[in-house]
């Protein structure tokens, strides 16, 4: 094996590992996982639980590994943050509006939005402080190279930061690694 498949090997292995550690029940989220938003007729959009105006608010499972690398990518960009642990993430997606399979391992809150999976804290910051007509942001999965899934040799495969409308629709809102 040359050396360039062995570090394919190295990155593929290294990313099994990492979704293993950072997924409830030690398989990685499925889109099945994230349900269908709550039908037209109930609140498409509750606030966030927050003691002040500002705190992000992040509920993940308790063996998740990544989510912390992400809260502390969070905290290194300023951001207070209150964490809560969940036995099961749906009811939590479910209420904040994460579209079906745009889910990932954690969601967050603040002031009023919704931040679902590895976001990069740039991307938060700018929805702060555009603040449009959405539920929030998301990225899909668990890219590679996003924060919270930093591989050791520094590779980060493009992803992208989908905004969510209000109906559930989403577009992009910002693209990373290319």
């Amino acid at each position: 094996m040359n050396n360039k498949n062995m570090t394919t090997l190295a990155l593929l292995c290294t990313g099994a590992l990492l979704l293993v550690a950072c997924s409830p029940g030690h398989s990685a989220p499925a889109a099945a996982d994230v349900p269908t938003p709550a039908p037209a007729t109930t609140p498409k959009h509750s606030p966030a639980p927050r003691a002040e105006s500002g705190l992000l608010v992040v509920h993940k499972n308790v063996h998740c590994g990544c989510c912390v690398l992400w809260i502390e990518h969070m905290q290194q960009a300023g951001f207070a943050v209150e964490v809560h642990d969940h036995d099961d993430m749906g009811p939590i997606k479910q209420r904040v509006g994460v579209p079906y399979a745009k889910g990932s391992c954690h969601t967050a809150e603040i002031d009023g939005y919704f931040v679902e999976g590895h976001v990069p804290a740039e991307d938060v910051k700018r929805l702060l402080a555009e603040r449009p007509d959405a539920r929030g942001i998301t990225v899909p999965g668990m890219p590679a190279g996003s924060p919270g899934m930093e591989m050791p040799d520094g590779t980060v495969h493009p992803y992208s930061v989908e905004l969510v409308h209000r109906d559930g629709s989403t577009r992009e809102y910002a693209r990373h690694g290319e």
